[in-house]
């Protein structure tokens, strides 16, 4: 646990899943710049609807909820259910989750009918800041105020003119720590055009146990519009014989891998589950758009495999993030593996796959006692590990 110091007080936040060794703080100098600059002499009052869109764990509108003399609505719009609980966790520690607590929408909620202020940290993918800025565009009028914030590595002439191109006028501030502010002032009368998101595309007709079948993907998704080279080894060395099995897409995704289990073989069902409201929206719009009629599935946003029962699951199929926003980590792969092995039944196994080099054989040996390799190209590897 770390604390945040900001003009108007202190805050001790974490990300989510808490966890004491947790060497990540939850938030950076981005975070910092943006609400130094809300105090600074002439700075905007922060009145009426406030929309904190992208807040990755809770940090800005924590510090916000509780500044001195908030008044108005203070919305969080984010695409991560992790985002989402560590902002309730943060909220709650320091007194802010009752009375005039701060409204948590997702991506895939309805925005506010008119925003006042709007606060943009910087996402990872352009495409979601393309699908937000055009969803959001309507409630924005000439008085509102839109200030984004990122590090300067996060920060490119593509992002400002995304905003020129569906804000307005765009400026930015000097570097700071390495972070730098994104001021747009909105255009009324800007046309926009339509938004583009979701893409959807159909498989190639060599795309191994795929073929021909249509994708969905909205915006903020991996590989938004072309199979990976990862998945689509991983395709060509699925389990057979699946039949009657209930069978977990582990950070699904668009939701390809699940898909192909459930045409391949429409008895199993087929548990879709991923921590991006994103991915989960494309995972089913995929799986309707092209699985058999008799196809059976859930579909879970969630932290990993937390929500499945202990050892209801036949066969988990993973292909695991290795970043947690800009941060390279093995954190999130090594809890997707371990609530794998606590809801598989014995004799079910985990299927991976991954980077050669992020060597995920290590861990799978060291949390199932035992390790296939599958198949391999000279970029990435496919494991088995058995539930014992």
């Amino acid at each position: 646990m770390n604390r945040l110091t900001t003009p108007w007080g202190e805050y001790e936040l974490t990300r989510f899943p808490e966890h004491p060794r947790d060497p990540l703080r939850a938030w950076d100098a981005a975070d910092e710049y943006l609400l130094r600059q809300l105090t600074e002499p002439g700075a905007p009052a922060l009145q009426g609807t406030v929309a904190v869109l992208g807040d990755r764990w809770g940090a800005l509108v924590t510090a916000l909820a509780g500044r001195p003399g908030a008044s108005g609505t203070l919305v969080q719009i984010t695409d991560s259910y992790l985002g989402r609980e560590a902002t309730r966790s943060n909220l709650a520690r320091a007194g802010l989750a009752h009375g005039t607590a701060p409204r948590l929408l997702t991506t895939r909620d309805t925005p506010p009918e008119r925003v006042d202020v709007l606060l943009v940290r910087v996402p990872k993918s352009l495409a979601l800041l393309e699908d937000q800025l055009h969803r959001l565009a309507p409630a924005l009028h000439a008085g509102t105020v839109v200030i984004g914030t990122g590090m300067v590595k996060e920060i490119h002439t593509s992002t400002l003119t995304l905003f020129e191109r569906l804000v307005g006028p765009t400026r930015t501030s000097l570097a700071v720590k390495k972070a730098r502010l994104i001021f747009s002032t909105p255009d009324p009368g800007l046309a926009r055009g339509e938004n583009p998101w979701p893409h959807r595309y159909r498989l190639p007709a060599d795309a191994p146990a795929a073929a021909g079948l249509t994708v969905v993907n909205h915006a903020g998704i991996f590989c938004a519009d072309r199979l990976d080279i990862g998945t689509r080894l991983f395709l060509q060395h699925l389990p057979r014989g699946l039949g009657g099995s209930r069978v977990v897409d582990l950070g699904c995704g668009n939701g390809v891998v699940g898909l192909a289990v459930a045409t391949a073989e429409p008895d199993a069902e087929v548990i879709f589950t991923d921590e991006s409201y994103q991915a989960v929206a494309s995972a089913e719009e995929t799986f309707r758009a092209s699985a058999p009629p008799a196809a059976k599935a859930r579909f879970v946003v969630g932290d990993g495999a937390a929500d499945i029962p202990d050892g209801s699951v036949d066969v988990v199929l993973n292909n695991p993030p290795f970043h947690s926003h800009q941060a390279l980590t093995d954190a999130t792969a090594r809890r997707m593996f371990t609530g794998a092995r606590r809801a598989l039944r014995r004799g079910g196994e985990l299927r991976v796959v991954g980077n050669r080099h992020l060597g995920y054989h290590v861990t799978l040996k060291r949390l199932f006692g035992n390790c296939a390799v599958v198949a391999s190209d000279p970029k990435f590897v496919v494991l088995r590990a058995v539930k014992r």
